[in-house]
């Protein structure tokens, strides 16, 4: 009888991800969800097949090249890669596998939570409601910006941007975008091309940040490029916080240059966000909750599995990054 795979599930799953993987592998579960070391990690990995970890479990290449030669992949229950090294865990033969597609409505609706409630100045009534503060109605009050009819400029047009867009035109919003390549006519679907971020920001009312961090992208919006911005706009951000130089952003959200911004990311989560932002009216917050939706959550750990099953069988696997 053919033994089951191992695997090390370094985070609390979804409970039914987590039957399943007692059902068809040999499972090594963390059922306190404490974060656990690199030295952890290594130890535990002895005799297993594949890891299963999360964000919070950064696998630098060090701590790659301990990993005993059994570990045949690394799964990550996420979309963005920063966590890995993925140079090393190629020079090891490791496969690394992610979770793409499945995140894309979830955290898009995070990202149209953000812009409402930073368009409509939700933290401002917010914070009214819960002081008791709300003494009448008036013509003026908490006057916001209106998404319906606007422009959006999108930075980074992936799958996430392009359901994005989608999700916009809902509103009739105009749809304006860079990439780095540009896409095909019917992946548009309408959506204007801007050869460059310094084009497009000036043409955007609304700018929803969905692009990869990568060294290109990391510090991107910085004070020279938020200069560029329309005065008042509305800044989203649901890539990664080191995609923001928070200084320039916070600065111009104090002038008044950003009216408002509808933030999930930041640099320095979770425990070291700028306390500026927790104390700005326009600013709408959400701690990184993009995936954190039932079915979304459960589909990302049923992904791995279906990706680790077609990995072991020698098939190609579709959500393999290396």
């Amino acid at each position: 009888m053919t033994s089951k795979p191992r695997i090390l599930v370094t985070r609390t799953l979804m409970e039914a991800n987590e039957n399943r993987l007692r059902a068809e592998f040999d499972a090594t579960l963390n059922p306190d969800d404490h974060i656990m070391s690199a030295d952890e990690i290594v130890a535990a990995s002895h005799g297993m097949d594949a890891l299963l970890i999360c964000v919070t479990e950064p696998l630098i290449a060090t701590t790659i090249e301990r990993l005993p030669d059994t570990v045949k992949a690394i799964m990550t229950l996420s979309v963005g890669m920063e966590h890995i090294d993925l140079d090393a865990a190629k020079s090891r033969g490791i496969a690394v596998l992610s979770t793409p597609d499945a995140v894309n409505d979830p955290t898009v609706e995070v990202a149209m939570l953000l812009m409402l409630g930073a368009a409509r100045r939700a933290t401002e009534g917010a914070a009214l409601m819960r002081k008791h503060a709300w003494t009448e109605w008036t013509p003026r009050l908490l006057l916001g910006t209106d998404v319906t009819n606007g422009t959006l400029g999108i930075f980074g047009m992936g799958r996430i941007g392009r359901t994005l867009a989608q999700r916009a035109r809902g509103f009739d919003m105009t749809i304006r975008y860079h990439n780095r390549t540009r896409l095909s006519f019917e992946e548009e679907a309408g959506a204007s091309y801007y050869t460059s971020i310094e084009s497009l920001l000036p043409a955007s009312p609304f700018l929803a940040i969905t692009a990869p961090s990568t060294p290109e992208t990391r510090g991107f919006l910085n004070a020279e490029r938020i200069a560029l911005l329309p005065d008042g706009a509305i800044v989203v951000n649901i890539a990664r916080g080191e995609l923001v130089d928070d200084d320039a952003l916070i600065d111009a959200l104090k002038s008044g240059k950003v009216a408002a911004a509808g933030l999930d990311v930041f640099n320095g989560e979770p425990t070291n966000v700028n306390p500026a932002y927790l104390e700005l009216p326009n600013v709408f917050i959400t701690p990184h909750i993009g995936s954190a939706a039932r079915n979304a959550r459960a589909a990302m750990g049923d992904m791995l599995m279906d990706g680790l099953n077609l990995l072991l069988a020698g098939e190609p696997v579709p959500n393999r990054v290396v």
